[in-house]
């Protein structure tokens, strides 16, 4: 009986743990149907998505940036495409050893890993960092047998930038290079992060930097199927990149590359525009540099010759150069005059060739005969005397305001970025500029020299160019421009962009006409003739003579006593026919002396160019570069000829010059609208 008992008891415990090892396998059954139910149906499409993205990959189309072409088509910036080198750092054990390795492969210049070593401290660890740009087809096959050696380096097939013409007009076509994080966190401000995607390099300078959306494109997606490595199997589906359009710029690069050549080795600034549209025909600055050298990343011995160079060949001095316009400020000054009332054309003025103010004595240049003057012959001689004396009559405040409207001091609205305002000084801005408050209060001697062009008075060339159309178009001042239009490079649509309406500024018929027929007279008997002697039109225009350093009262200006940089600046102020002027421009020829000597030769040429068809000589353009240019000398080069070899074949032309003249008709439906009131010079009576 005992035994039967202890047999039950075994059965009986034997049944509790099957039971119980049952309930847990239910258990454990339930569970694993509850986890199956809670990812097959709760998290099906998180899950999917993620599948999907383990095997497949979205791969950014960079865009081809669009094409940038002067005025008659010819191609100032395009694209190539070439293989980069490139390493990612994050994915390497050993840099050094590393890139090493791959000098034994591919050549690698010290200036090459100078340009990593700055790139990586710019980038984050994770990028892809060129090393080696633009490699031969032998090196690629080199290093991709070997390729298995380096993990985290690759060879990738990248767009770049060219820049044919090299230097020419570098300062207004500007130049693309790698995106910093600066310009990466105003892409994320712009929303605009998700379009740079793959993208590496953006605009830094000129156009290329005012009109990145444009030129940029917008950035296509391939899905890729990828392997358990993460290498591509194939494309699974593909939304093509969009190229950037095309910019059509008003710029004439044919007479750019003469002028550049006619400074030479010098320094200045030079701009043209068209006075009926504002349209800029020529914007040099020089010296100038080449962009290709930023397109890979500018090395260090590069940039520092640049940077350092005392020719300051980065500064772009027709739009941030600022200086005294000298004499060229005088017509302006008449113009002031006779608006405001303060005198009339045949208000006489003895000058004995000095003017005293305040116990001090205000002089006049070398040359100058004085005698009794009125306004016409005050301009035609450039009497220094006749505009001291109105800028004593017209007070500080009053020339300020009249001169703001005509852009001086003031910024144009050029359509390129970094433009300055340069001074146009009262007594407001003395206030503000100076700090102590015995700086601060303006003193009536500083007034005079003012009406010369000089004293606080600093403008650019491009202010000046601007002033000196409105004035030949008949106070009509047009915003300057320097793009014409775009056009679509998939539709090939032609888009010219719309000129702002031009401003009135509300003179007087007659008034133009007394200073328009004095800066005549400058060039038929005045301080231009010789330079303008058998030229087959009639300009009109004013020499001057701008300080690079300032004199004390009783210092006289000696050239053989000075530095090459301490020097006076010439500067000229034209425009031509005329009668209708088609062309007026500003052009200073830094430290070279008087506007006749240097200046006003080049601005001889540039007519020439724009009215005649004519390229100078290779003699004649010797003697302008040396500054000994006066009418020109040999026989005129054909300009469409020098265009023609400057172009060569170009695909483009025929189109574009539909959209040039599209923009002309934009321009000229364009309303003109007042000054605003409080801008425009108010008369006073006689």
């Amino acid at each position: 009986m005992t035994e039967l008992r202890n047999v039950e008891a075994d059965l009986s415990r034997f049944r509790a743990r099957v039971l119980a090892a049952s309930l847990v396998v239910l258990c454990a059954f339930g569970l694993l149907a509850a986890r199956l139910v809670y990812l097959q149906v709760y998290r099906h499409a998180d899950l999917s998505e993620q599948a999907e993205s383990n095997r497949t990959a979205i791969v950014p189309i960079v865009p081809n940036r669009g094409l940038i072409l002067d005025r008659n088509g010819i191609v100032l910036a395009s694209n190539y495409s070439a293989y980069t080198l490139e390493i990612t750092p994050s994915k390497v054990a050993d840099l050094e050893e590393t890139i090493a390795a791959l000098g034994q492969l591919v050549n690698i210049e010290p200036r090459d890993k100078r340009r990593f070593k700055r790139l990586r401290e710019e980038s984050k660890s994770f990028e892809s960092i060129p090393l080696r740009t633009r490699l031969s087809d032998e090196e690629v096959a080199r290093f991709a047998a070997q390729r298995y050696r380096f993990p985290g380096v690759d060879i990738k097939a990248r767009l770049f930038r060219s820049y044919p013409y090299g230097e020419l007009g570098s300062h207004v076509i500007g130049y693309i290079g790698r995106i910093n994080q600066a310009e990466k966190d105003a892409i994320e401000d712009r929303e605009e992060e998700g379009n740079y995607r793959g993208t590496d390099y953006i605009g830094k300078l000129g156009v290329e930097q005012s009109f990145e959306q444009q030129l940029h494109g917008t950035t296509g997606v391939e899905q890729m199927e990828t392997s358990a490595g993460g290498r591509a199997v194939r494309k699974l589906a593909s939304n093509p990149a969009t190229p950037g359009n095309t910019v059509m710029l008003s710029l004439d690069i044919g007479l750019q590359k003469m002028v550049e050549e006619l400074f030479g080795t010098r320094r200045g600034a030079l701009v043209a525009i068209d006075p009926k549209t504002g349209e800029v025909l020529a914007f040099v600055s020089k010296p100038t540099f080449d962009p290709n050298l930023f397109v890979d990343g500018i090395d260090q011995e590069s940039w520092q010759a640049l940077n350092e160079s005392i020719d300051k060949p980065l500064l772009n001095r027709a739009l941030r150069g600022t200086y005294p316009p000298g004499s060229t400020y005088k017509p302006f000054m008449a113009m002031a005059a006779l608006q405001t009332g303060t005198r009339s054309p045949t208000t006489l003025i003895n000058d004995t060739l000095t003017y005293t103010f305040g116990g001090r004595r205000f002089g006049s240049p070398a040359g100058e005969r004085g005698g009794i003057m009125d306004m016409h012959r005050a301009i035609a001689e450039s009497s220094n005397v006749y505009f001291y004396s109105l800028a004593n009559e017209m007070g500080v405040e009053a020339m300020h305001d009249f001169m703001a409207p005509l852009g001086f001091g003031q910024i144009t609205g050029i359509d390129i970025n970094g433009e300055v305002r340069g001074v146009l000084p009262n007594q407001d801005w003395k206030r503000r500029y100076f700090k102590r408050p015995e700086q601060q209060k303006w003193f009536a001697g500083e007034t005079i020299s003012l009406g010369i062009g000089q004293g606080y008075n600093s403008f650019t060339m491009l202010q000046l160019a601007q002033a000196t159309a409105a004035l030949a178009n008949n106070g009509i001042k047009h915003k300057p421009r320097l793009v014409m239009g775009t056009r679509d490079t998939v539709t090939g649509a032609l888009h010219p962009l719309p000129p702002d309406p031009p401003v009135d500024l509300g003179y007087k018929p007659e008034n133009v006409a007394i200073v328009r027929k004095a800066l005549v007279s400058v060039t038929q008997g005045g301080t231009a003739t010789r330079v303008f002697t058998g030229a087959g039109y009639v300009s009109g225009g004013k020499t001057g003579t701008a300080q690079a350093v300032s004199m004390g009262a009783k210092e006289k200006y000696n050239k053989a006593k000075l530095e090459e940089h301490q020097r006076d600046h010439a500067v000229y102020m034209a425009f031509a026919p005329a009668d209708e002027p088609k062309i007026a421009l500003a052009v200073i020829v830094e430290n070279a002396g008087w506007g006749v000597g240097a200046a006003a030769p080049i601005a001889r040429r540039v007519f020439d160019y724009v009215l005649m068809g004519q390229y100078p000589s290779e003699d004649d353009m010797a003697a302008v570069q040396k500054g000994l240019g006066a009418a020109p000398i040999g026989k005129p080069r054909r300009a469409a000829d020098m265009i023609g070899l400057l172009a060569g074949d170009s695909p483009v032309a025929a189109p574009l010059a539909v959209a040039a003249k599209g923009a002309d008709a934009a321009m000229a439906a364009a309303p003109v609208v007042p000054a605003p009131p409080a801008s425009r010079p108010q008369a006073k009576p006689n």
